[in-house]
């Protein structure tokens, strides 16, 4: 069995196929119509709901999409819908006296934020979500920001490009009451012994389909030698697109983000250690600190519902080409540590290897049966390297990238590079290094028409492909592009010039909306 708290109740989940999206139980087994269906990608954000977990006595909601999060994922937690916001014994849930909405509903209607209506629940989420973070903690605050609320409805699209309402709104969340003290429950529901003392293995299945949700390593490890070719899910927020894009089933499914020893998160003196299942929300704040043109890159890394839920370690183990971090992950020299039962690979049941040996070919790695990614090592950058990060694509948000480039370069005091190293996404069937030109760059001084030639090299590097986000001509062009920016950014680190740097606390509000517009059309 499966449990957790929907809209506070106590929710248990036993025959159900194993590959079950949160969206299609939401609206097929509970009758929760509220929240939509809309791209069934996590693109459009019309789906989104809140998910909690318990962090030190609180439920602690963040926003996610439910059409790519599956049920497996949802163990222990707590999950609200756009259904149960509304308080009080009105006659909008079925009783006789006043109803109380949300602030987010509330300053929805009175700055009519909504206007065809369908993508309206999963904005509210997002906003109560929003709404959620700037009244929890000591960083409580009378109103959001307009960075914050640009970036709470970064996944939300509004095919009627109702923005300007929609952002009133979000910036009078504060002006009106709480309401949930009304609705303790909801929020704040009491865990019972059947949920947190379960002692069998949380999981649950039909004939044809099975999944499981294992709490501990040790469950993991028993799990994988019993069926070495399940598919692992930490975010799922690319394995889902498998069953709500292609009509893939999923016949044994293993979510392993209730494990808490995947979610660790240590700095060490010389490095960080990341567990495989932290979410993209748990690492920023330390990327931002050591890496902060990484963590930059990740702002860009899907929506905030997407970086929820998506981890750092899926990212890795699922191959992608054009996966965002990799790149940076092999330039910064990053190592990774794989995990199994002992005697499944070797007798410790752990091996470490560079990031750059992981990869094999397209979606294909040196990952073994019953092996699972554990940890990412990242060095920390020494005080004469430089981390630069590149992210091309066609929209600034919410956008898979056609090519990405990262460089770690070493300087002399006179502005030679003493060495480099490198990492493209979207230019082979790999994340990749590029040998060649770190050959070539390796020695010269910091020069734009020096770069310029050493960025030839990248054509022994790299035969691109085309598909529908770029030809083959154009990302190499790009990539050679991308090397020149390099060094001039190298020259003038205090004339940096890119569109990241862009705060909506610097444009004024109409820029920020047709922003918005562009981005989302």
């Amino acid at each position: 069995m499966v449990r957790f708290f929907l809209n506070g109740n106590l929710t248990i989940v036993q025959d159900l196929a194993s590959d079950t999206t949160l969206l299609r139980y939401l609206r097929s087994q509970q009758a929760q119509t509220g929240t939509k269906e809309g791209c069934g990608s996590g693109d459009c954000g019309a789906c989104s709901v809140l998910l909690g977990e318990k962090q030190e006595g609180q439920w602690r909601y963040k926003a996610i999409n439910a059409c790519i999060t599956f049920v497996a994922q949802l163990n222990g937690k707590s999950v609200v819908t756009v259904d149960a916001l509304v308080t009080g014994r009105g006659t909008l849930n079925g009783g006789d006296g006043d109803a109380q909405l949300h602030p987010a509903q509330q300053a929805m209607v009175d700055y009519h934020g909504s206007q065809c209506g369908f993508c309206t629940p999963g904005i509210v989420m997002s906003l109560a979500a929003l709404h959620e973070s700037i009244n929890n903690g000591e960083d409580a605050q009378q109103q959001a920001t307009q960075h914050q609320i640009i970036e709470a409805l970064s996944g939300n699209l509004c095919r009627c490009t109702g923005y300007r309402p929609i952002i009133e709104a979000a910036s009078h969340l504060n002006d009106y009451p709480d309401n949930r003290d009304n609705a303790v429950q909801v929020w704040q529901p009491e865990v019972k012994t059947d949920i947190a003392e379960a002692t069998e293995q949380a999981g649950f299945g039909n004939a044809e389909q099975q999944a499981w949700a294992p709490e501990n390593e040790d469950q993991l490890k028993q799990l994988l030698q019993q069926y070495p070719q399940a598919r692992l899910v930490a975010g799922a927020t690319d394995l889902a697109l498998d069953v709500t894009q292609f009509l893939k089933p999923i016949d044994k499914l293993i979510a392993i983000n209730s494990i808490d020893s995947l979610k660790t998160i240590n700095d060490e003196e010389h490095a960080l250690l990341i567990g495989a299942a932290a979410t993209y929300s748990d690492i920023e704040p330390l990327l931002a600190h050591y890496f902060p043109e990484f963590a930059q890159l990740l702002q860009r890394l899907g929506s905030r519902q997407v970086r929820n839920n998506g981890t750092l370690g899926g990212n890795i183990a699922n191959a992608s080409p054009i996966g965002d971090t990799p790149p940076v992950l092999l330039a910064l020299g990053a190592c990774i540590e794989l995990a199994s039962a002992p005697g499944v690979v070797n007798d410790s049941g752990s091996r470490w290897l560079k990031l750059q040996d992981f990869f094999v070919d397209y979606k294909k790695t040196v990952q073994q049966p019953g092996e699972y990614v554990r940890t990412i090592k990242i060095p920390k950058l020494k005080a004469a390297e430089q981390l630069k990060v590149y992210k091309i694509s066609k929209r600034l948000e919410d956008d898979i990238s056609a090519v990405l480039a990262a460089f770690k370069v070493t300087l002399s005091e006179d502005k030679k590079v003493t060495a480099i190293s490198t990492g493209f996404g979207g230019m082979a069937a790999i994340p990749k290094a590029a040998a060649e030109l770190e050959n070539a760059l390796t020695g010269l001084p910091v020069n734009g028409t020096q770069f310029r030639q050493a960025a030839e090299k990248l054509s022994e590097d790299f035969t691109p492909m085309s598909d529908v986000r770029a030809t083959d001509e154009y990302r190499l062009l790009v990539a050679k592009n991308l090397v020149q920016k390099c060094a001039l950014e190298l020259l003038q680190p205090d004339s940096i010039s890119r569109i990241e740097n862009i705060h909506s606390s610097q444009v004024a509000a109409s820029d920020t909306i047709n922003l918005m517009e562009n981005h989302n059309a």
